[in-house]
């Protein structure tokens, strides 16, 4: 396939293809394993994704940062915690589709298919879809087909890593009042009274369908996280001693970004009926 200028194809190690965009509108990279979006910043802005400096870039492994395709479900596998975390979409190598560019930015589609590996972690018939559009704004989307017989259980989030300029002045605005899960430590639903601040761990997943909003005094900024098919918002900061103990993460590195996911996850899980389809989606922008 043909690029078009804006999007040079590299390779950040032998075998590991990058697409870099660099376009009026912004610039960004995206690894063609997992269709992860590493970078984006639209122009005149700094970054607005998290990468780890620290992220590995290996086959297999995911990557710490940018936006991770948790995929066909959420956190550990709900029988077996001995298949991979969050999935296996993040993991693997997807296909280019679409490449094409505009005066407004980028769109870019990738595809992953069920096949014999992937039947050994998942027995169904599927295929999933990423769509990139990048340029002003950022609009991710995951599209799961069914392509088995029976009914598909899916859970499913974009791991949204966003930069911030310092997570202690950080308030999250829009989950006021929501319901929420609370994993630290022992699993609580609890009520959130006001607006969320940092001041340790969060690792929360809230009943909420509706637009998010970050509050960054430090870079001076306000970025907004809408979504669609999306019934869980997942909120997540390390803090000072999770950040300690994840290799592939600086230690004061929970200083710099938080997570704000567009998800299904716990109870939210989706149901697609044979040779149906569902769409997962979030934009962000400034």
């Amino acid at each position: 396939m043909s690029l078009p200028a804006s999007i040079i194809l590299s390779e950040a190690i032998p075998d590991y293809p990058v697409f870099v965009i660099q376009h009026p509108a912004c610039t960004a990279r995206i690894a063609l394993h997992g269709a992860h979006v590493m970078e984006w910043a639209p122009s005149g802005h700094s970054p607005v994704l998290y990468l780890s400096p620290q992220a590995l870039l290996e086959p297999g492994k995911p990557i710490r940062g940018g936006i991770p395709v948790c995929w066909p479900w959420f956190g550990p596998h709900p029988s077996d915690e001995s298949k991979p975390m969050h999935g296996f979409a993040r993991t693997r190598p997807w296909k280019l589709m679409e490449a094409s560019e505009s005066e407004e930015g980028v769109k870019m589609s990738f595809v992953l298919c069920s096949d014999p590996s992937t039947h050994e972690l998942w027995p169904h018939e599927f295929e999933a879809h990423v769509t990139v559009i990048l340029g002003a704004k950022l609009d991710v989307s995951l599209q799961t087909i069914n392509k088995s017989g029976t009914e598909l259980l899916v859970a499913d989030a974009l791991h949204t890593y966003l930069t911030v300029g310092d997570i202690g002045q950080v308030t999250v605005k829009g989950l006021a009042d929501a319901e929420y899960l609370d994993t630290v430590g022992e699993r609580t639903m609890r009520h959130q009274t006001g607006d969320i601040t940092f001041d340790r761990e969060v690792d929360r997943q809230y009943v909420s369908t509706g637009t998010v909003k970050v509050e960054d005094p430090a870079l001076g900024r306000t970025l907004s996280i809408e979504k669609a098919g999306s019934q869980t918002t997942v909120v997540w900061n390390p803090w000072i001693e999770k950040s300690k103990r994840l290799g592939d993460l600086p230690d004061e590195a929970y200083l710099q970004f938080l997570c704000v996911e567009a998800a299904n996850a716990g109870e939210a899980v989706v149901r697609i009926a044979p040779g149906a389809a569902n769409t997962l989606q979030t934009v962000i922008s400034l």
